[in-house]
């Protein structure tokens, strides 16, 4: 892809997007396992128990961890996409909440730029 066009992909760049997206997931997944706090409620909500909040910790910190590894971002790109339109899933049918296209728009996000380093 970068032959053709002559453009050079941009190393920081990269390192920047990637850094952002695993240190923020690792952060959100490790708040699931607080035992008080605003995702104790929302779990609740969802009616699962908190073995989903603590597997839903697991995979985000996993993915975040993934995702700084340059081999192995793509899995981690794909883990957070997929992740993040369950919880749009579970936002718009479960939780009824209007905001649900927030963690859409990350899943699309997370998955177009796992798709760009893919096909890159």
């Amino acid at each position: 892809m970068f032959e053709e066009t002559g453009e050079q992909p941009s190393v920081f760049g990269d390192w920047l997007l990637r850094g952002a997206i695993g240190l923020g997931t690792m952060y959100v997944g490790w708040a699931k396992f607080a035992s008080t706090g605003e995702w104790v409620g929302i779990f609740h909500q969802i009616g699962l128990g908190d073995w989903f909040r603590y597997f839903t910790g697991v995979v985000e910190i996993l993915g975040g961890l993934l995702v700084l590894i340059p081999r192995a971002a793509v899995a981690g790109l794909a883990l957070l996409a997929i992740t993040m339109a369950c919880a749009a899933l579970i936002d718009a049918l479960i939780l009824r909440v209007p905001f649900f296209f927030i963690p859409a728009a990350f899943a699309l996000g997370l998955g177009a730029f796992a798709y760009t380093r893919w096909n890159g």
